[in-house]
């Protein structure tokens, strides 16, 4: 009797993760740059916030159609590990940026050095940590599969 594979799992909703924390950059890079919080705005940033903005809605909606794939597609695979090394390259390059939004959160928040940079380059290492975990807790289901098609 054959044996049954699970093609989706829970973990997947790191690709939803991944869409909630860059969509609204997205959104407003493409269509209000200009009211973004960053300080010292320029033509040349601006253009280069779009094409960001562009490739940040490009891979939310690839996100979004690879969500609900099974766990094994190597298209599914290759997306999350490209994520995975954006979100962990995000995080460091905000870690190590100089105060660029002009918002605090307060003299405590600050004290303990949790800036909206820092803030926010840790959610980008929470959803690349996500990713990493997504691609250990589903490559059983890959070899799984492999070992499936290759049996036949």
């Amino acid at each position: 009797m054959a044996q049954q594979i699970q093609a989706n799992s829970p973990f997947s909703v790191v690709f939803l993760l991944h869409i909630a924390l860059d969509i609204p950059m997205a959104i407003q890079g493409l269509w209000a740059p200009l009211k973004l919080p960053f300080l010292q705005m320029s033509n040349t940033t601006l253009v280069f916030i779009k094409l960001y903005a562009a490739l940040t809605a490009g891979s939310c909606i690839a996100a979004l159609l690879v969500f609900g794939l099974p766990e094994f597609l190597p298209g599914k695979r290759a997306l999350a590990i490209m994520l995975c090394i954006y979100h962990v390259t995000c995080s460091t390059i905000l870690y190590n940026a100089p105060r660029f939004i002009p918002h605090s959160f307060g003299a405590v928040a600050e004290s303990w050095r949790a800036t909206p940079e820092v803030v926010w380059g840790t959610l980008h290492g929470l959803v690349g940590l996500g990713f990493a975990f997504w691609w250990q807790a589903t490559v059983h289901i890959a070899a799984a599969m492999a070992r499936a098609t290759k049996n036949q």
